[in-house]
């Protein structure tokens, strides 16, 4: 299984650097020179990149790819998502940290065990996280916060939601 770990938002430069946004908390080592990761490019085509540089600019990260040596090649990547095996992700330390794709999935229920949908994704905003939940059909976005959110089982596949009045409605 892969995990989005950025995606290029455009070719900066004349060298073939792209601007990446990314999407791990750890950019130091997903971007570290010599890493490799996969491009899934719009048309769903794939292939791996190795890093030969990165560096921070503008709230973004500047990263030089060994295989991408033009502006033109760095062009056709624009909007490509840069992903990593789930499999050489080193287990998190502290236990109420989760990787994204460890909460897709996982079934969303009431503190009394009623079941109001499952997690479709972990949505990163400027004001936090979010829990995408499919209700019935329906999306809706709830803060992944401990008030909100006091218990994340994993292992058992569920998330126990705390929600205030309203937000599960329509």
């Amino acid at each position: 299984m892969d995990v989005v770990v950025g995606r290029i938002a455009k070719a900066h430069g004349i060298r073939g650097e792209l601007a990446v946004d990314v999407r791990t908390d750890s950019p130091e080592e997903r971007f570290a020179v010599g890493a490799v990761v996969t491009t899934k490019l719009r048309d769903g085509s794939k292939r791996d990149l190795t890093v030969a540089a990165a560096r921070e600019h503008s709230g973004r990260l500047l990263v030089r790819f060994e295989q991408v040596l033009t502006r033109d090649v760095a062009e056709t990547l624009r909007g490509a998502l840069l992903l990593i095996d789930t499999g050489s992700l080193p287990p998190t330390a502290d236990p109420d940290e989760f990787y994204d794709h460890e909460l897709a999935g996982l079934r969303a229920e009431l503190a009394d065990g009623t079941v109001v949908g499952k997690v479709a994704e972990v949505v990163h905003s400027p004001a936090g996280e979010l829990l995408e939940l499919d209700v019935d059909g329906r999306d809706v976005l709830v803060p992944f916060v401990k008030a909100i959110v006091p218990t994340v089982d994993v292992a058992g596949g569920r998330v126990v939601l705390d929600p205030p009045e309203g937000l599960l409605d329509a």
